[in-house]
């Protein structure tokens, strides 16, 4: 019995590989495009995309269009191909503005962008687009359904860009060009004024500032540490009860005898 079913099964595959060959070869476009419809519908979507792409030209300007175009560039994002799925889905909106999966289409195409965009110590070129796509549709849609999604999306993109900043930022310090850090930091804390990582930022520019000033030249070393014991300050105040703070009250008296002496020779 089992043998009698296993064998049914490959007649089966058999069968149907054959009927999807044939309509790959097959000249009738309304072939294709049901046979392309079914398999859509079967979750085989590289096989329906095959299908779709040899006869979407044929279809401009028929009634049909419209859907074609929609499961195609849908099954290009269900084979988890983003970049043309972006294209495909934003060509949609393009041809189709008031079409009722015009909004899915644009949700979908700034989600393609998303989920393009790398790891944070990356470039973050496909980020970035990705924000202003997702911001465009936020935009556009305001009480669309998706809009919970957005957000998250750019909330989570927005972080990303706010790590890769920090990452820059902590490898200046880390590889004690101290100026660069400095500026860098200065730079986070400008662009991200709300960001989560604002209490590290503010230690390693102080904690910057300060071997700056410690390792500095003679006729530089009195502004710069007065310009770290600034920085202590405004960091003491911020976070008084920061997990860096006594590396902080360490560096503050470290700098508070460094600065005495140029108080006993004035």
């Amino acid at each position: 019995m089992k043998r009698i079913v296993f064998t049914f099964i490959i007649a089966t595959v058999l069968v149907s590989c054959s009927e999807y060959q044939k309509a790959l070869k097959n000249e009738d476009i309304a072939t294709k495009y049901s046979m392309g419809e079914t398999l859509y519908n079967e979750g085989k979507y590289a096989k329906a995309n095959r299908l779709f792409e040899q006869i979407v030209p044929s279809y401009r300007g028929k009634p049909q269009a419209e859907k074609l175009m929609f499961l195609n560039a849908n099954s290009y994002y269900q084979m988890n191909d983003y970049y043309l799925a972006n294209y495909h889905f934003e060509r949609f909106v393009s041809s189709y503005p008031n079409s009722e999966k015009a909004e899915e289409a644009a949700y979908l195409a700034a989600r393609s962008m998303y989920m393009l965009s790398p790891v944070y110590t990356k470039e973050q070129h496909e980020t970035i687009e990705a924000i202003d796509k997702l911001q465009t549709f936020i935009n556009t849609y305001p009480n669309s359904s998706y809009l919970p999604e957005a957000n998250k999306m750019v909330q989570e993109l927005d972080f990303k860009l706010e790590q890769k900043a920090y990452a820059i930022a902590k490898q200046y310090n880390h590889i004690s060009d101290y100026q660069a850090a400095i500026k860098a930091f200065d730079n986070f804390i400008l662009d991200f004024p709300g960001s989560r990582l604002r209490e590290d930022a503010l230690f390693y520019r102080l904690d910057s500032a300060y071997n700056l000033a410690i390792k500095s030249v003679e006729w530089k070393k009195k502004e710069r540490l007065e310009t770290a014991m600034s920085l202590y300050k405004s960091f003491k105040r911020t976070y008084a009860a920061s997990k860096y703070i006594e590396e902080a009250n360490t560096i503050s008296k470290i700098l508070e005898e460094e600065l005495k002496n140029y108080t006993i020779n004035s």
